[in-house]
């Protein structure tokens, strides 16, 4: 054991060490007057809509969504997996044994030959055992390491499917209001083409126009009325997904969707700092660290079965018989006590091809998790891009449509004064009658892309998460269920206690001084 005292202080593995992160300098689009560089936390980015009805929905999608109450219980499953992986500081083996038996020796056996002359008989024991291996190597803190990654993981993951859920929800509820438009739009086209329709009615009953007119009017009037049915079935779908987002069943949503009408309309600029600051905000490049930060420490625990483990065993208790004039109570006195205490040394040494290629599988799924790290970061700079791009570019187009809007709107016009002077076909009326109703559902369109853009932009910087501190991972519900079926005591805090914040995240003096330091 003196000997031993050296290697106390041993871990072997890598010690991992944060991988550098593909970071470009500054967005493409920085030199943009609308693409400010300030540094933001994108807390409640939704608010930047000024749209009420928006923000409800997404604190109803918070409390209510399925999707994250389940990513949830995962990271109570990892708090209690790292509590199983510290349990290991402990004596591995630690038990309390009895058993009592009816007895009966072999007579053609001769090691049992001496005991049958006694006859049958009763035998009983009481028993503790304890195991205790020494981590001289840092497996079982190797072990920890892998397993407090694993729960700071599952916590970015959680902010992941968090942010996530609030991009769709905002994408969902735009999506909704940019359908109720072009529907009402499609209804006001088929109001002024049924009045032209009437016209070429009244000009063929007069002898003025052909039948062509009319028939090609109706014909105009059908295709515009056909795109309601197909809107509202879109519109349906969207309101669809909106309740799966909300954790609601099947039901109307007129209540919560009252109050706001109109594609919500985006801000002006918007501050997207620069590159670096996704590795500090945005839940998934978290996530990707930690997960090759766990997978860094299963090599040690791999590498730590190339040297030899010792342990403390320890075994005590007591057996008594019915021979002689012996009983079976007497387990319960001195005399009947037993026990063994010593150190005990294994040694794998025919296995090391194994332990080895083991160490290589560890380590090749730790440069895997490293390539995807680096690949999560290139990822979320595309998604910036790609959300920027569609926000102004978007711009531009709605731009252009509604200067399209208002000369197809004047063509309306004059084509319809001028066929009613009879300098002008029919035909005229009704390719301006098309022009105005393509022109105004693509602006409807468009403007919702804008928003949509914007949104996308937000989800890709990584906000949105913060909304969940000082909060539990599962609702009040899901918590009372948990502890009425199991005994969760801290790792699972009651509802009257204040909720901690939570670790793994980027520190106050990266967020602001408003923010608690994590704790646990």
């Amino acid at each position: 054991m003196v000997l031993l005292l050296p290697f106390a202080g041993c871990m072997v593995g890598p010690d991992f060490a944060a991988p550098t992160p593909p970071l470009a300098d500054k967005w493409l689009e920085s030199g943009d007057p609308a693409v400010k560089s300030d540094h933001q936390d994108y807390e409640n980015w939704w608010t930047a809509f000024h749209d009420p009805t928006l923000d409800r929905l997404i604190h109803i999608a918070y409390d209510q969504n399925l999707t994250l109450l389940a990513a949830g219980t995962r990271v109570l499953e990892a708090r209690a997996a790292l509590g199983v992986a510290a349990g290991e500081f402990y004596p591995q083996t630690q038990q309390i044994g009895a058993n009592v038996g009816y007895n009966q020796a072999s007579a053609v056996d001769p090691t049992s030959n001496p005991v049958n002359a006694l006859g049958n008989y009763w035998r009983g024991s009481l028993a503790t055992q304890v195991v205790w291996e020494l981590d001289l190597w840092g497996k079982f803190r190797r072990g920890v390491e892998s397993a407090d990654a694993t729960y700071l993981a599952s916590i970015a993951t959680y902010d992941d499917v968090l942010v996530t859920l609030l991009g769709d929800v905002a994408t969902s509820y735009i999506g909704i209001r940019t359908l109720q438009q072009q529907i009402e739009i499609a209804r006001e086209n088929v109001v002024k083409q049924r009045k032209a329709l009437a016209i070429a009615r009244d000009r063929f009953h007069g002898g003025t126009a052909t039948g062509l007119d009319v028939f090609q009017a109706e014909n105009v009037l059908a295709q515009t009325e056909a795109t309601i049915p197909q809107l509202t079935a879109q519109l349906q779908q969207g309101e669809d997904a909106l309740r799966v987002l909300l954790g609601m069943t099947p039901e109307s949503l007129d209540t919560l969707l009252a109050g706001s009408s109109g594609i919500p309309v985006p801000p002006e600029d918007v501050a997207v700092g620069i590159p670096a600051d996704l590795v500090r905000r945005r839940p998934d490049i978290r996530s990707a660290e930690l997960a090759a930060a766990a997978q860094s420490a299963q090599i040690g625990i791999a590498r730590a079965d190339l040297f030899p483990a010792f342990s403390l065993t320890g075994a005590f208790g007591t057996v008594a018989g019915t021979t002689g004039t012996h009983r079976l109570n007497e387990v319960f006195t001195a005399n009947a006590i037993q026990f063994a205490f010593g150190p005990t040394f294994s040694w794998p040494v025919l296995n090391y091809g194994q332990i080895t290629n083991n160490v290589r599988v560890q380590d090749a799924r730790l440069q895997g998790l490293l390539i995807a790290y680096r690949n999560t970061v290139l990822k979320a700079q595309q998604e910036v891009e790609n959300g920027l791009a569609a926000f102004l570019q978007g711009r531009k187009q709605v731009d252009l449509l509604r200067r399209s809007v208002a000369a197809a709107s004047k063509a309306l016009g004059i084509a319809i004064d001028q066929y009613l002077l009879g300098t002008r076909d029919f035909t005229t009326v009704l390719t301006a009658e098309q022009n105005l109703y393509q022109a105004q559902s693509s602006l409807a369109s468009a403007s919702g892309n804008v928003s949509t853009g914007l949104a996308s932009v937000y989800r890709s910087l990584g906000g949105g998460w913060q909304i969940r501190e000082g909060n539990d991972f599962v609702n009040a519900a899901t918590r009372d269920e948990m502890r009425n079926r199991t005994n969760w005591g801290d790792v699972l805090p009651p509802a009257d206690q204040p909720q901690p914040v939570a670790p793994g995240l980027p520190s106050p003096a990266d967020r602001g001084p408003d923010v608690r330091a994590p704790q646990w």
